[in-house]
């Protein structure tokens, strides 16, 4: 049996509610007891947390981690380091299942999917291929916190037609459901969209509805990486909003927010009153956001589809010949009706090289493509995102510095947002300072600095109101009965580090960080060989209600 007492701290139920002085008793894992001056005799470690704040772990409802417990060892610090103790994968319409059964086209899956979720092994066919395999995989992991796993569409929609621009078949749309139907019955939380995206970006609303007739059904969310989150944003949410109406399903609208200068302080209140519209109508829509004004993704966002026509590799390709190189350049200088041109909306000098492969570019790495394309001695920006593409078969990683605090500030204070860290996995030593800062940022910056939030509510939109959403049960609030997922800091300490420049700075300031009742962060430091997590499923079908 293992036990912990936790004595005079000031718990935060995660439920929004002030703090109040009381003991927690801890047993196998769970919350057995909260009370007040509590007197149990031989408890295994008794923990005095006087003076500190105790709350729920941190629930991360869009992380791109997907791959990283499988391959990678030393997987978890930065998480944990933020207090985030639950996870939600295969976010934006990205998922490593389902996978082509043909080891080239999975290659082109997992080659696309690189920038954001990290390399993929395809050494004698070792990634899982069907959901329930990834779950699966999930469950022999070693897991340094808990993770849950929704089934993005992108990956259901290469599966079944590759990057093809063509509508689905009648036979294509009923495969495709099955596909998110059995993710469903294996527990999946939810499913995401990337419209965005190729090669969803090619799928109509209509498609989109049929495809996730099973997630209505089944009561679950869907999460969307809407069209368009410049120009076309409010027309992008309409149509997310449309899909999950069709649909019969919850919504929340992953990274909610308003690219492109022209469009900064207008836009997000008339997308903001679409949703209010539709949820006095019944349509149970929420939001997200990360609270940094930059954007992480591919440099691969800035092929515009019509220069694809359908096929990735071909397009790849054509980026490494003159003909490419002019034709790319002509296209990405055009305004498109049904896609938001960023090389257009934000300008090269914006978008910042993240991560590369090849070491040939690595001295390029923090710069704007704008620049290195002038201190590299490239004709221009689309001559260097070009060659880029082409050398690294579309796995340079890329941040976008879209936005502007006063949007973000108005979508944080609405009372159905959630906090995430959007964290993508390229290989780079230059992430996005979201990946290792954006939980403890709430707190130092939104609560401590600006008031935004007080810690109650920046606590109860980390922890209870993201795993509500997404029907994780007994996790994101302390209560007897509930998982031992806890955190204990000083609320005036425990702090970001994580900048643009510098960005791979792990947070301080934790005292403990539990996962399902065992200490995995004792002031600051990891413990070694602790891995208390769990692969969640979703079993159950109540109907969420509008949050």
């Amino acid at each position: 049996m293992n036990t912990i007492l936790i004595k005079n701290g000031l718990v935060y139920d995660g439920l929004g509610t002030p703090g109040v002085h009381r003991d927690i008793f801890l047993e196998n894992g769970m919350i057995k007891n909260i009370g007040q001056q509590m007197d149990i005799h031989g408890a295994d470690r008794i923990i005095d947390a006087g003076g500190r704040v105790v709350c729920p772990g941190f629930v991360d409802i869009h992380r791109h981690c997907d791959i990283k417990p499988l391959y990678d060892k030393d997987f978890g610090g930065c998480e944990l380091a933020q207090g985030i103790t639950t996870i939600v994968v295969g976010n934006c319409g990205m998922s490593p299942t389902p996978c082509p059964e043909g080891k080239t086209e999975a290659g082109e899956m997992y080659g696309f999917y690189e920038p954001v979720l990290g390399p993929m092994p395809l050494d004698g066919g070792s990634m899982p291929k069907s959901y329930e395999e990834y779950l699966k995989a999930l469950d022999q992991a070693k897991l340094p916190m808990n993770i849950a796993a929704m089934i993005g569409t992108g990956a259901v929609r290469i599966s079944v037609k590759g990057f093809s621009d063509k509508p689905y078949s009648r036979e294509e749309l009923i495969r495709a459901r099955r596909l998110i139907e059995e993710a469903m019955e294996s527990g999946a939380p939810g499913v995401s969209l990337g419209i965005m995206y190729l090669p969803e970006c090619y799928a109509s609303a209509d498609e989109f509805a049929y495809i996730l007739e099973p997630v209505g059904r089944y009561h679950r969310v869907i999460t969307a990486h809407i069209r368009g989150e410049g120009n076309k944003m409010v027309e992008s949410v309409a149509e997310v909003i449309e899909i999950a109406k069709k649909a019969g399903c919850a919504l929340e609208i992953s990274h909610f927010k308003s690219c492109g200068i022209k469009n900064w302080r207008k836009d997000i209140h008339t997308a903001i009153g679409l949703i209010e519209k539709a949820r006095q109508e019944g349509i149970d829509v929420t939001c997200d956001f990360y609270p940094y004004d930059g954007g992480s993704t591919a440099l691969t966002t800035m092929l515009p589809p019509d220069f694809v026509k359908g096929d990735m590799g071909r397009a790849l390709k054509l980026l490494g010949t003159e003909e490419g190189v002019r034709e790319f350049r002509r296209k990405s200088r055009m305004d498109w009706k049904a896609w938001d041109n960023f090389c257009v909306l934000l300008g090269w000098d914006r978008i910042l090289i993240s991560g590369v492969v090849e070491d040939e570019f690595l001295p390029m790495v923090g710069m704007t493509v704008e620049k290195a394309a002038k201190s590299f001695g490239y004709e221009d920006a689309e001559a260097l995102a070009a060659r880029l593409m082409h050398k690294e078969n579309g796995r340079t990683a890329i941040i976008n510095m879209s936005m502007c605090q006063e949007d973000i500030d108005t979508v944080a204070r609405l009372p159905y947002s959630n906090v995430i860290s959007d964290a993508i996995y390229g290989k780079t030593d230059r992430p996005h300072p979201r990946m290792f800062g954006a939980f403890p940022k709430i707190i130092r910056e939104y609560v401590r600095e600006r008031g935004v939030y007080s810690l109650e509510e920046a606590i109860r939109r980390m922890t209870s109101q993201p795993a509500a959403r997404m029907g994780i049960e007994k996790r994101g609030y302390l209560a007897e009965g509930t998982y031992g997922d806890i955190l204990i800091f000083d609320p005036e300490k425990f702090c970001d580090h994580a900048t643009y420049a510098d960005p791979a700075r792990t947070a301080t300031g934790l005292d403990y960080c539990m996962v399902n009742g065992e200490i995995v962060i004792d002031h600051d430091t990891r413990l070694d060989g602790v891995f208390p997590g769990a692969c969640i499923r979703v079993n159950h079908s109540g109907r969420r209600e509008n949050q």
